[in-house]
């Protein structure tokens, strides 16, 4: 009996990350009339599905067919789960190895593929190549060989060859120097801003100068940030344009954010690669494995998806109670565990959480021209559909007016987001600088040694505080996320110092705080 044994390296996703996956096909004579393929190490349906379009590609590429003969796959590690048709490339380069003479002394080792095959030998993009040429990278393999559709994905990573095929012959003829194709030129981040500019901007928006000036203090920052008021007082449309303001991405938020959106087959062909921070904004029927993550093999959900973005919470109360309290990690620790019986992923999190909400069911509690049809019972019961814990966690609670028509009317337009944003970097920069080497980048985010170091406040200003607290009941959270946002204001003006006059345009973004439990 007779063997031929090749070895591809390939990579599966896990979680938002990839793992190298080694790839060996044996081929061995076992006298039997009709050939078998047999594939080990753990492959999910789609990945044992491939043998039948594997044979088809190869035979329609030219190359021989099946044989008399027993072929292995073997995937390894055998105890990490294979899912999805991105091993079909590898797994026919190997077989093809076994069956064609190629130039001697060039092996696979150096490669790194990954595609799905079409019949006619055709590779269709996959899931998670931006992840994939991290993995590939961090193992020391020269070059990803990926499908042209992904290649402008994969070219953000630094250090490897990206190579782009269309087809199995091109990538068994580059793999064995046959005919080398060239490599994707490597793409920086200015050039995949390239056409991504912002289509919505702050000076949109007609009046409510002090809701956005709470959307500027929220984005210095990272705040979280609860918008109340009646309907079509431009709630929505404020929200949208939060992202606009907050600060660019660094390179490496950006390779994070992009590779969450990657493994979800969300990036457009002309959007691969993310420039600007995400806005997600969920449907209120979400199901709570929707927004954290989940279902049988767990996969990111929305809170993942909004990473270093913004989550918008539109109707706030709407929303199933149980689904808002599986926030509550997700917004102290920035990451989300799905624990399942075949095991645990964590996904990233760190997300500003944006809600609306309507003061009562009807939406015009309070509304000096239109009558409010709830009953006292009907609002409490609404109100308090939201939790304590939860509100605690939001830092600023902002009411929306309706706006009056000579501010519609007015023909001179707010400033702009490049304006606005100019002024929430600035800031930014004092705290990137404040918490250099200790993994936190704003406010938000401060540790209770870090808020004892940088929230410091004089006897008067701890008046303010402490009155507040006694009158409105706050919580300890409470009372850290006051001073968190007292240190945002501070930023935003240039000061060393916690001011009284700091402190209490803090405590006004609390002024909610027990009248929306009461």
């Amino acid at each position: 009996m007779s063997a031929d044994l090749s070895r591809v390296f390939s990579a599966a996703l896990h979680g938002v990350d990839a793992l190298e996956v080694e790839i060996e096909v044996n081929e061995a004579d076992s006298g039997e009339v009709t050939g078998t393929t047999v594939i080990v190490g753990l492959p999910d349906a789609a990945v044992r599905e491939s043998r039948d379009r594997v044979w088809t590609a190869i035979s329609n590429s030219g190359y021989p067919g099946a044989k008399a003969c027993r072929t292995t796959i073997n995937l390894a590690p055998a105890d990490l789960r294979k899912e999805g048709p991105s091993f079909d490339l590898p797994i026919a380069v190997g077989m093809i190895a076994n069956r064609v003479d190629y130039a001697e002394g060039r092996g696979f080792d150096r490669f790194c593929m990954v595609g799905e095959l079409a019949l006619n030998g055709t590779v269709r993009p996959v899931k998670g190549i931006l992840s994939i040429a991290l993995c590939a990278r961090a193992c020391g393999r020269d070059e990803v060989i990926v499908p042209w559709e992904n290649a402008e994905e994969a070219s953000i990573v630094e250090g490897v060859t990206v190579i782009g095929v269309r087809s199995l012959r091109e990538a068994f003829e580059h793999v064995t120097g046959r005919a080398p194709l060239l490599p994707m030129a490597r793409r920086t981040m200015a050039d995949f801003a390239v056409g991504q500019e912002w289509e919505i901007d702050f000076a949109d928006v007609k009046g409510q100068e002090n809701v956005k000036r709470a959307l500027e203090v929220a984005a210095a920052g990272g705040h979280n940030l609860l918008m109340v008021g009646p309907p079509g007082t431009g709630k929505s449309m404020l929200a949208k344009r939060l992202a606009t303001i907050m600060p660019s991405m660094t390179e490496e938020e950006a390779i994070e954010t992009t590779k969450i959106h990657s493994i979800c087959g969300m990036l457009e062909a002309r959007r691969q690669f993310l420039i600007h921070r995400p806005f997600r904004a969920p449907h209120h029927t979400i199901s709570d494995a929707g927004l954290l993550g989940g279902s049988t093999n767990p996969s990111p959900g929305e809170v993942s998806l909004a990473h270093h973005g913004v989550l918008f919470l539109d109707e706030l109360p709407e929303f199933n109670r149980s689904t808002l309290e599986v926030m509550r990690q997700p917004l102290e620790d920035g990451r989300v565990t799905i624990s399942r019986a075949s095991g645990s992923m964590t996904f990233p999190s760190r997300f500003m959480l944006v809600a609306a909400m309507n003061p009562c069911p009807c939406g015009y509690y309070g509304d000096l021209k239109r009558e409010c049809r709830c009953g006292a019972s009907q609002i409490q019961r609404y109100r308090q559909r939201i939790s304590g814990p939860l509100l605690d966690r939001i830092d600023l609670h902002v009411e929306v007016p309706l706006v009056e028509y000579g501010q519609l009317a007015r023909a001179r337009e707010g400033e702009t987001s490049a304006a606005v944003r100019a002024r929430v970097e600035a800031a930014r920069g004092i705290q990137q600088m404040r918490y250099r080497g200790t993994g936190i980048t704003c406010n938000a985010a401060m540790t209770p040694r870090l808020l004892k170091e940088h929230c410091a406040i004089d006897d008067e200003t701890s008046g303010y505080l402490e009155a507040a607290m006694n009158q409105q009941n706050l919580s300890a959270r409470a009372h850290d996320r006051i001073l968190k946002v007292c240190r945002t204001i501070a930023d935003l003006q240039g000061s060393r110092v916690i001011t009284g006059d700091h402190m209490l345009e803090a405590l006004g973004y609390r002024s909610l705080d027990r009248n929306l439990l009461g």
